[in-house]
């Protein structure tokens, strides 16, 4: 965005105009949310060029309707709009490749290899969930919602979303067991 250059002479007081006032205000929500926004459409979606899209679609669509004016709670709302184009757009097949991931350089390719071979995994064993597991679940791995937000974009109780983040978590950390071998005693990497 540009930045007014505004002239003035001593008769004649500044004005600033209306349209270019609301795209600063536009443009600040833009700044302090699309990285909220943008990451709960990669949640959904699991691709950073369908969240960038996605991204930029619930911005314009705010945009093109003025909504954006009215919102109380900015950062529910906005991830609530996001969740819902997301889930719309997302395929309906379970198979979804993930992006090859570049791991830190100290890791060996061996290390590497076993890394994404388990980040695989989990994720099957994330779709393989109920929705009503699902859901929630991607909306907390964000770990910049808290659950009253999550609760509001799905449109449920508190105590549900936590109950069910709860549940999530204890059928992938049994399956995670049972992946290693059964044994309860070993940690969880």
């Amino acid at each position: 965005m540009q930045n007014a250059l505004f002239i003035v002479s001593p008769e004649q007081p500044a004005q600033e105009d209306a349209g270019e006032g609301a795209r600063r205000s536009f443009a600040s929500l833009v700044d302090r949310h699309s990285r909220l926004v943008y990451r709960v459409a990669l949640a959904v979606t699991r691709n950073p060029h369908d969240a960038e899209d996605l991204a930029q679609e619930t911005f314009l669509q705010l945009y093109r309707g003025e909504r954006w004016k009215q919102i109380e709670d900015e950062r529910s709302y906005l991830a609530r709009v996001a969740w819902r184009l997301a889930v719309r757009r997302r395929p309906r097949t379970r198979e979804q490749e993930l992006p090859a991931q570049i791991y830190s350089a100290a890791a060996s390719p061996e290390e590497s290899a076993m890394d994404q071979e388990l980040e695989i995994w989990l994720h099957a064993r994330i779709d393989a969930l109920p929705e009503k597991l699902r859901q929630p679940l991607a909306l907390a791995a964000l770990g910049e919602l808290k659950s009253v937000e999550i609760a509001k974009i799905l449109g449920l109780p508190e105590g549900t979303v936590r109950r069910r983040i709860h549940s999530a978590r204890q059928i992938l950390k049994l399956q995670l067991m049972e992946r290693k071998g059964g044994s309860h005693d070993q940690p969880v990497r």
